[in-house]
């Protein structure tokens, strides 16, 4: 018999461990360690050019609007988060940045490409 929510809880956790040792844990998919390789140096190679775009960024070599114009057409550009962006113009840090997200509206998990036109107009209208 249940008496408390701690017992609840305690039941629901045991329930959920004994079902996932029934059902087991999908696998990962199986790739050859050549194809790991070439995934992890790409892996790599990405975030090595996201950091060069962020440091552009950060010394006003690049414009908040041409990563924006960018973001549809290149994926690695496209791909990279509005709220890591922000935070790489000059003059902004993690708050102020997280202000202008919450003033625009955009999650923190939104990336440039899915931002739509009006979301980029404020962006772009806020940063200046």
């Amino acid at each position: 018999m249940i008496r408390s929510c701690c017992d609840t809880a305690w039941l629901y956790w045991h329930v959920a461990i004994i079902s996932t040792n029934l059902l087991g844990m999908p696998n990962p998919p199986q790739i050859s360690p050549e194809q790991r390789m070439a995934a992890l140096e790409k892996a790599a190679r990405v975030r090595t050019q996201r950091a060069e775009i962020k440091a552009n960024l950060k010394k006003g070599s690049v414009s908040l609007a041409s990563l924006l114009e960018r973001a549809g057409n290149e994926e690695l550009i496209g791909k990279m988060k509005v709220i890591n962006v922000l935070e790489s113009l000059p003059g902004f840090g993690k708050v102020k940045a997280q202000k202008v997200m919450e003033q625009v509206g955009v999650s923190d998990t939104r990336r440039l490409a899915g931002l739509g036109a009006n979301q980029k107009s404020q962006l772009l209208s806020i940063v200046g």
